[in-house]
């Protein structure tokens, strides 16, 4: 396969830009270029050192395009595709209203199908090349989240999401179907081409302490996969598990008690935790992801971004997509600034992108492996037009750094801002 050179502006990271001084852990080249071969980055630099040393790379000049890596999607729900931006309701009453009728299309598996590869591919017309993701109970669902991912060449996470209570007759499965069906699955797809395998409880309500403890113990079984469920949303969801767990110290107890509490446990939303809650994810370094367009659609609260970084916890972002408003992790970055606004503390472009990036890779335990610009790995890249409106064009064009022609694309930016994309080094 012959070598290809992209060139434009470049920016990657060799640290958590969170960490200390942004500048020290920031690498940005006005002309520089990545070199990929067989799928993987193989060199990072000035455009004519590249040049020079691969003459016969093919090469591909996106001029003054910012080539970065591609964003990495921490948490969403592919099923709700088609019900995206659904009107006005708490998250119950929304779960009840729009979710779960959709969900039930999803034993169709001709259904499911098409609404796994549009979901994607809307994903990669915003930039992103990694989603995780629910599925619903059905594993054909998972099925063909997985084999959409596997003809596009895309790194996903992906599972069965599991319930056996409180959601209607035929959205339900039970403690043994819910650890059969996920065994199966998780057996049959993960490590294979970019797939990866995550067990999925949706939340402590949907599941009886028998279903928990089942899954508990599947991971157990399988500790190199992750594990991806709901916590502390809303203050009305808390309060509903406390109803249903009463012995239970506080929600994240719900979690722990049945061995689903851990290093490689992702954990959406994470906004009013207590602070026992945040002792112990930080103890077993699991990680966090915030999911601010949801956040802010269903009103759900203030994610403390700052809190989380400061005890040390990783941290995701993501669009959350169908609470999430929007698939765009550039509005999705947006979101994010302005919560944190809200909060006092105003975050820096190079955090909010590398939360878009190397924050939700490592959240993943992908680090080195997605979401990085570096030398080793995969080639997948998001090339951004930073002039891509014309109120974007008029801002941009009068800064004087990357940062102030970057932060209005994050701000105003959509799909217009993406110029190209590459899956393992193929432009899609």
């Amino acid at each position: 396969m012959t070598d290809q050179l992209l060139l434009g502006q470049t920016l990657r990271f060799s640290g958590d830009p969170f960490q200390g001084d942004v500048d020290a852990v920031v690498n940005i080249s006005t002309r520089g270029g990545v070199l990929v071969r067989n799928g993987r980055i193989a060199a990072v630099g000035e455009a004519d050192d590249l040049r020079r040393k691969n003459p016969q790379a093919a090469v591909t000049d996106h001029g003054n395009h910012l080539i970065t890596a591609g964003f990495v999607d921490a948490h969403m729900h592919y099923p709700q595709t088609a019900m995206i931006a659904s009107w006005g309701k708490r998250l119950i009453d929304w779960l009840n209203t729009y979710t779960f009728p959709e969900e039930m299309r999803f034993a169709d598996r001709a259904y499911a199908d098409d609404i796994a590869g549009r979901t994607l591919d809307l994903a990669l017309a915003n930039g992103t090349t990694t989603l995780t993701s629910f599925c619903t109970i059905h594993p054909q669902s998972v099925d063909a989240f997985f084999n959409a991912a596997r003809t596009r060449g895309m790194a996903v996470v992906g599972g069965k999401t599991c319930m056996d209570r409180n959601a209607p007759d035929g959205l339900r499965d039970d403690a043994k179907s819910a650890y059969d069906d996920s065994k199966i699955l998780l057996e049959n797809w993960h490590g294979k081409d970019r797939i990866s395998y995550a067990i999925t409880p949706r939340f402590s309500p949907t599941s009886t302490p028998e279903q928990l403890e089942a899954l508990g113990a599947l991971w157990a079984e399988h500790p190199e996969v992750l594990m991806q469920t709901h916590l502390s949303e809303q203050l009305d969801e808390i309060e509903w598990v406390r109803g249903l767990y009463p012995e239970a110290r506080d929600y994240l107890d719900t979690y722990e008690k049945y061995g689903l509490l851990g290093e490689r446990g992702l954990y959406g939303h994470a906004i009013h935790l207590e602070p026992r809650e945040i002792d112990r994810l930080a103890e077993v370094n699991a990680a966090v992801v915030h999911c601010p367009t949801s956040n802010t659609f269903i009103g759900s609260g203030l994610f403390d971004m700052a809190g989380m970084k400061a005890r040390g916890i990783r941290t995701g972002l993501a669009t959350d997509t169908g609470g999430g408003s929007s698939f765009s992790m550039l509005r999705t970055m947006a979101a994010a600034y302005e919560i944190s606004q809200l909060r006092g503390i105003a975050l820096h472009p190079a955090q909010l992108m590398w939360l878009a990036t190397e924050g939700s890779a490592s959240a993943l335990h992908m680090s080195g492996e997605l979401g990085s610009l570096n030398f080793g790995a995969m080639a997948d890249i998001a090339v951004i037009d930073l002039t891509s409106t014309p109120e974007i064009a008029q801002r941009s064009n009068r800064a004087d750094t990357l940062w102030e022609a970057l932060f209005p694309t994050i701000m105003m930016g959509d799909d217009r801002a993406i110029s190209k994309v590459y899956v393992a080094g193929r432009a899609v």
